[in-house]
């Protein structure tokens, strides 16, 4: 495969941690000629990982390039990045911040932050580039830019032609990101809505567990289409309520990722929603997948989000009763159903006030 690194060659860009969305992130710098560091919160992983270039859970099928430097060592790892991607499961995003935080403060270093990870923090619903803002915006020269989209990480890792959204506040930084990560298998558009980004790529798991539940307990195409669309329009209503535009959420890093992660046979959400609606309790489900169901916390920070602004997402509120109140999955789709018929642009301001 032919590089294309108009922008990018040499550029030290550190990708912490090491599991799939981190590795497969790695591979793509490495591709576009980036000098990258893979940081890994284990030891014995590493080192592994740096000698044997292989995990067959990550990286089903591949190597691991070896242009890319493999380390648990955090102020190796950190020494002279420019940029900084940042790719926790979300319940671990804070702690990642407070363990870099004091080697990138002791070496004067100022890198650019990249967010990759969807989620939102269950004990505060904050997004995780506020969360990045919080621990770390005071050592880094612009603001915090995220990355978004239909993404499965395994294809991105092998080069399939995939497309993305990187947004921030600032168009700069958004640019910078976009120059250091586009080649011609990876498409990078940029926009300022930080807001709508994070939260399509984030609520987008919760409906994905629906959808899969549905699958589970056959009850076919319909619903699985319905509960996409109308799934969509919850995420909308949400997204609008906390001052993001609409139009971010017809785009790559809304539908596009909803649809993805509702369809793709990757999607680790999709499966635990097919194994829920199969009758496979949920303690189970999360052992048997060996890997974080992003959804699952989601639905509790969406719900307490949904909750505080008065805001309806009835597929949320449902499952978060089948997660944390005992609800039987089967029962959903009639709770559903049964709820008071309504106009579909219900909560927002699309159609005439006099209709």
């Amino acid at each position: 495969m032919t590089q294309d690194t108009a922008g990018a060659p040499e550029t030290r860009v550190t990708v912490c941690p090491a599991g799939a969305w981190g590795i497969a992130l790695a591979c793509l710098l490495d591709r576009r000629g980036c000098r990258v560091t893979l940081w890994s919160r284990r030891e014995d992983y590493a080192q592994a990982l740096e000698m044997t270039r292989l995990d067959p859970l990550r990286l089903p099928g591949m190597s691991l390039p070896e242009g890319i430097t493999v380390t648990a060592d955090t102020a190796r790892a950190l020494d002279g990045a420019e940029g900084v991607i940042l790719v926790p499961a979300s319940c671990g995003m804070r702690e990642l911040c407070r363990t870099l935080a004091p080697f990138l403060r002791s070496a004067g270093t100022s890198p650019y932050l990249l967010s990759a990870t969807k989620g939102l923090e269950v004990e505060t619903g904050l997004r995780m580039s506020q969360i990045i803002a919080q621990e770390l915006g005071d050592l880094s020269p612009a603001p915090v830019a995220v990355l978004s989209g239909p993404n499965f990480s395994i294809e991105v890792a092998r080069g399939l032609p995939t497309t993305t959204v990187v947004a921030s506040s600032c168009r700069r930084t958004a640019e910078y990101w976009q120059r250091l990560l586009t080649d011609r298998l990876f498409r990078v558009y940029v926009g300022p809505d930080v807001t709508g980004v994070e939260l399509g790529g984030a609520l987008k798991n919760i409906i994905a567990i629906a959808v899969g539940m549905a699958e589970g307990l056959g009850l076919g195409l319909n619903a699985q289409a319905a509960l996409i669309t109308r799934g969509l329009a919850e995420i909308a209503r949400l997204g609008v309520t906390m001052g993001a535009n609409p139009l971010t959420f017809a785009g790559l890093s809304g539908v596009g990722d909803l649809v993805l992660t509702c369809t793709g046979r990757y999607s680790r959400n999709r499966q635990a929603g097919i194994e829920l609606g199969r009758g496979t309790p949920l303690a189970d489900v999360l052992a048997s997948l060996r890997m974080v169901v992003e959804g699952v916390t989601t639905t509790r920070a969406a719900y307490g989000l949904s909750r505080q602004l008065g805001v309806k997402m009835p597929i949320t509120e449902e499952l978060f009763q089948v997660f944390f109140g005992g609800k039987r999955p089967a029962a959903v789709a009639e709770s559903l159903m049964s709820r008071e018929p309504t106009r579909e642009l219900d909560g927002f301001t699309l159609e005439p006030t006099d209709w």
